[in-house]
């Protein structure tokens, strides 16, 4: 029995074996059935099966696997007979149109689009198509739609063709009716609110998204908390948990779970330098150390040393060194060690750059401080990045750093792109009377990064209009050409007794001549007429008359900020000449301008600005008085341009010379509840004197001063800037101004 049993299973192997080895067939020829789309080739190359290849039942399988995985089929039968492979299949059919409805919003179904796997002109996908479902659901909630119904329908055309069709409901935003915080918090939930993005809804905040339910604003509430409590000395500081409460059908309690724990205090802080270092470069450091001690533990204060650090190592040309900080904790105390250590050398191997489908690549390589083939600094590649940004032709720059395994690294820079083109208009108003602007602008015309503005000026006493064309990138190199058209009728018979009428045109280039120094040269000429009327001077009345000047202008600049966009650390120095070529007057005009940045505490910038303006004969003439000197009301906040200094009888006829001082220091989070809004606080004072043809209408003495309250808010319409100034000091003749309203983009 035992041996029958034992013959049985042989019989059976043999068997199996003889039928696998039968089964397997030479490939002679490959048919396709019931494909009317997709092409016999394709499916083919989707079977990756080739005649003449030898087939088993293994490899059937495989076949049928890889033609199904094309997701371009419903159905796959695949038989191998006589030598002839045949793979049939039944078509997926064909989405003719993706449709959304219900949102009255275009923006917001194109943004829902987005999200989409199927898309019109592709095969349908059952999985892919339930998953686009759950994407819209998704993507309603991160706009604060928590209470939408999304029904799919699919509608059956001819030939085999469909439509999807997504009938959305969005319903009501989840509104934050209350925010509310939890835990040991230390401080108050009103300020609190002030540093998180997410805000109370209010009904007067109708421009406003930040008052709806928002997952994306809350992760990075949680990022502001934490870094507010770590920049106040605590340390060990922990957001438990952020949850939102539903109160009723339409308003939640957003609620955010603080921890704060000890506080903690620097102790001891030191800098260890390589041995080859020149100390002295590191004396303001080391300074900053011991007046740190016993002071609260702040990130902040750690990050602005690091870049500090930075800022002497890239100036040094120290290049593959980076910084480590070493932290040893006892008690609620922090021992401090930053060393400065010779980096691993990395050659970029490639800078790939992505989203550019308008600009050319160029444009975005001629702003790189870092070339492929150079040495890695982070430094320089953070500076390229903020370069790119200070182009303003794009909604966003992205990079990142891949690490390769040949001592290289491959910088990708990826960019959004905007509208080129803008329509703008502003109007100002103020104690002094208002203004209008309108302008047409082209950013980045051929792609080429070259800017475009026409543009039309008219206030109370100027008619301005003027076309200006600036390639900051010439011929693909770093320099920049400009060509400026201009015709400026300014009006002053009632406050300085003239009139003047200037029409033509200038051209110039800029470009880098060394490292952070930039020169400018250019030529302006223009025809010019002036007018005085009957109650002027009779030294101004001798100017009136005809003139053509021609004029060289030279500029440099030493440019040490730490970066173009939002600064907040360095600054710029510039100085200008102005040299008449072919002049009567002979008018020789120098300014100076110098502007100091510094970050004094997190989110504050402080701006320190000095300006001075000189303008002298070379042939002992009178200035004319157009070329004469005047403070332009921004260097002097709370005058009228053109309002303060010597005057002719009852005219201000400007001077030989200006000076202004200008402090201006951020509030942030002043006003935490309207958010895009910056406000500042700000003191100026100036004075214009020197008038050469009469010494005693000089008032060299009378400076002039006063503070106020700035405010920026980018709106939904336009930036929006207003000014409250209150003169310190001042002359009774002076015309002062202590209100200033600008809505939209003024020039």
């Amino acid at each position: 029995m035992i041996y029958f049993k034992n013959k049985i299973f042989f019989l059976i192997i043999v068997f199996f074996s003889i039928s696998s080895v039968a089964f397997s067939e030479i490939i002679n020829n490959i048919k396709v059935e019931g494909n009317k789309r997709v092409s016999d080739k394709s499916i083919e190359m989707f079977s990756n099966i080739n005649i003449g290849d030898d087939v088993d039942q293994d490899e059937l399988n495989q076949i049928l696997k890889n033609v199904y995985d094309s997701n371009f089929f419903n159905d796959v039968k695949v038989t191998l007979q006589d030598n002839v492979l045949t793979i049939f299949v039944e078509e997926s059919s064909l989405v003719e149109n993706v449709i959304i409805k219900g949102p009255k919003s275009k923006t917001l179904i194109s943004d829902l689009e987005k999200n989409l796997k199927v898309k019109s002109r592709t095969s349908y996908n059952e999985i892919l198509f339930l998953e686009d479902k759950k994407n819209i659901t998704e993507a309603l909630k991160q706009k604060g739609y928590f209470f939408s119904k999304v029904d799919v329908m699919i509608e059956e055309l001819s030939d085999n063709k469909i439509n999807l069709i997504y009938n959305v409901e969005i319903g009501d935003k989840a509104k934050i009716k209350k925010i509310s915080f939890i835990g040991d918090k230390v401080f108050k939930d009103r300020k609190l609110r002030s540093v998180i993005v997410s805000e109370e809804y209010k009904f007067w905040k109708f421009i406003s998204g930040k008052k709806f339910l928002n997952q994306n604003l809350i992760d990075l509430d949680e990022r502001l908390l934490k870094n507010f409590y770590l920049n106040r000395g605590f340390y060990n500081v922990k957001i438990n948990s952020s949850f939102a409460k539903m109160l009723n059908e339409t308003e939640f309690e957003l609620i955010y779970n603080i921890v704060p724990n000890n506080r903690f205090f620097f102790n001891k802080i030191s800098l260890e330098l390589p041995v080859d270092f020149d100390q002295t470069n590191f004396e303001d450091l080391n300074k900053l150390f011991k007046k740190l001690n016993g002071e609260k533990y702040s990130l902040f204060i750690i990050e602005k040393i690091l870049k500090e650090i930075d800022k002497i190592i890239l100036d040094e040309e120290y290049k593959t060194l980076k910084t480590e900080v070493d932290e040893n904790i006892f008690d609620n105390k922090i021992n401090l060690t930053f060393s400065i250590n010779e980096g691993q050398k990395f050659i970029v191997e490639r800078i790939n750059i992505y989203g550019n489908n308008i600009t050319q690549e160029n444009v975005i390589r001629n702003q790189l401080l870092i070339d492929e083939g150079d040495e890695f600094n982070s430094i320089l590649t953070s500076k390229s990045i903020n370069n790119i940004q200070s182009l303003n032709i794009f909604k966003s720059v992205d990079s990142k750093i891949i690490d390769n395994d040949n001592n290289s690294k491959i910088i990708d820079i990826t960019i959004e792109e905007k509208a080129t083109g803008e329509i703008m208009a502003g109007a100002g108003f103020g104690t002094d009377g208002s203004s209008l602007s309108f302008a047409v602008k082209e950013n980045n015309y051929l792609g080429r990064g070259i800017k475009l503005v026409s543009e039309l000026t008219v206030s109370e006493e100027t008619i301005k209009g003027q076309f200006n064309v600036n390639n900051p990138n010439f011929r693909n190199s770093d320099k920049s050409i400009n060509l400026n058209i201009q015709s400026l009728e300014t009006d002053k018979l009632t406050d300085s007794g003239y009139k003047t009428n200037k029409t033509g045109f200038g051209f110039g280039t800029n470009f880098e001549y060394q490292d952070d120094v930039f020169i400018g040269l250019g030529q302006n000429s223009y025809y010019e007429k002036i007018e005085t009327n009957s109650s002027a001077s009779t030294r101004q009345k001798s100017q009136a008359g005809n003139y053509w000047d021609t004029f060289l202008n030279l500029d440099l600049n030493y440019d040490k900020r730490n970066q173009k966009y939002r600064t907040s650390d360095g600054f710029l120095s510039s100085y200008s000449i102005n040299l008449p070529i072919i002049s009567e007057n002979n008018s020789l005009t120098n300014t100076y301008v110098y502007t100091l940045y510094n970050e004094f505490y997190e989110d504050n910038i402080t701006k320190f600005s000095f300006f001075a303006k000189a303008a002298n004969s070379l042939t002992n003439d009178n200035i004319k008085l157009s070329e004469r000197v005047y403070l332009p009301g921004s260097r002097l906040r709370g005058f009228v341009s053109g309002g303060v200094g010597p005057k002719d009888g009852n005219d201000f006829i400007g001077g030989n010379y200006a000076t202004s001082v200008n402090i201006q220091t951020s509030i942030p989070q002043l006003l935490p509840n309207i958010q895009n809004m910056d406000v500042s606080m700000f003191l100026d004072a100036g004075n214009v004197w020197g008038v050469d043809y009469d010494s005693s209408l000089n008032d060299t003495n009378k400076i002039r001063s006063s503070i106020g309250i700035g405010i920026d808010w980018f709106t939904l319409i336009g930036p929006l800037s207003a000014s409250f100034t209150h003169p310190i000091s001042k002359s009774n003749t002076d015309r002062t101004e202590s209100f200033k309203f600008n809505l939209g983009t003024t020039f």
